[in-house]
């Protein structure tokens, strides 16, 4: 005859569609099977061990309480700051993981997206490993999706839909609100040189998540975005100039973006005359972007700019 404990879990297992162990409190030991950006992977419920090379993913566990025991050596926003100290671990920089530190660290769970998306392969091989790289053509759904999948694997579904509730109100009241700002550009700035953003870009949710109205339709939606020149600004001529510096982001040169911006072409814009430039927080949109702080902080800047009007 079947021992009784062991047909219980397989009844309980098979409810809830995960792998129990009983004789415990709580009597869940799950495994759940979870898609991400690279497809399927099964990964521990509640992991203990944490190793995040994504900030955005880094941002939204910190907002919903979760400890993270490895992160890169990167460039952290006040907020985070925290993690630049040697109580966590360095396993390696946003691009090229320290896959010895990563070993030694013996992850339950290692995050990765943009930038270290690459390494997914490499890094799946040691621990179970998730991509959270948003897609920008669905930049708010993509964001809304990967704060619900870490609310599920670390059980802070509440959490994470009191914060997702804000940030869609906040967005919505951004959306009425610019739906009558008139048109906007963004502007990213590095050495000197400018790139334009639009729709589907990396940062066009400037556009389709908050509602700013494009000055132009037909940007290169490459990584780099479109290189465009101060004439090109002129003509384009937009009611609204969103600007990252992104020599500030990487901490090279802060103010750059100022002095790129400073020449007579700009000046005759209508947003130039108007005061109706907005140097767009560089860390929240160019190092993090799609966690929850750093959205929230973005949709709250904009919105603060645009209600001076």
């Amino acid at each position: 005859m079947m021992d009784i404990s062991a047909r219980l879990t397989g009844i309980v297992a098979a409810f809830f569609g995960g792998t129990f162990a009983l004789g415990s409190p709580t009597a869940i030991a799950q495994d759940l099977k979870v898609q991400h950006a690279k497809g399927e992977t099964t990964v521990p419920m509640r992991p203990k061990k944490i190793l995040a090379f994504d900030l955005a993913s880094l941002d939204t566990l910190n907002t919903l309480g979760v400890e993270v025991a490895g992160v890169p050596t990167a460039r952290f926003p006040e907020y985070l700051a925290k993690y630049g100290s040697d109580k966590y671990e360095k396993v390696g920089t946003l691009f090229e993981p320290d896959y010895e530190a990563v070993n030694a660290a013996g992850p339950d769970l290692i995050i990765v997206g943009g930038r270290s998306s690459v390494k997914y392969a490499d890094l799946a091989k040691i621990a179970p490993t998730i991509d959270m790289t948003v897609d920008p053509k669905d930049y708010v759904g993509s964001v809304q999706r990967n704060v619900q999948l870490l609310a599920q694997i670390f059980d802070k579904r509440a959490e994470a839909e009191r914060h997702l509730a804000k940030l869609e109100k906040s967005m919505a009241d951004l959306r009425r609100e610019a739906s009558t700002a008139g048109k906007g550009l963004l502007v990213l700035t590095t050495g000197g040189k400018m790139s334009a953003y639009g729709p589907g870009s990396r940062f066009g949710h400037l556009h389709t998540g908050f509602g700013i109205v494009p000055a132009v339709e037909g940007l290169a939606t490459t990584n780099h975005g479109q290189a465009v020149s101060a004439e090109f600004i002129l003509k384009t001529n937009p009611d609204w100039f969103f600007v990252i510096d992104r020599d500030a982001a990487t901490g090279q040169n802060g103010g750059a973006a100022k002095k790129v911006l400073d020449n007579d072409l700009i000046a005759q814009t209508k947003a130039w005359k108007t005061n109706q430039v907005v140097y767009l927080d560089p860390t929240n949109w160019y190092l993090i972007g799609g966690g929850l702080t750093a959205m929230q902080a973005s949709v709250d800047q904009i919105a603060k700019a645009l209600a001076k009007k």
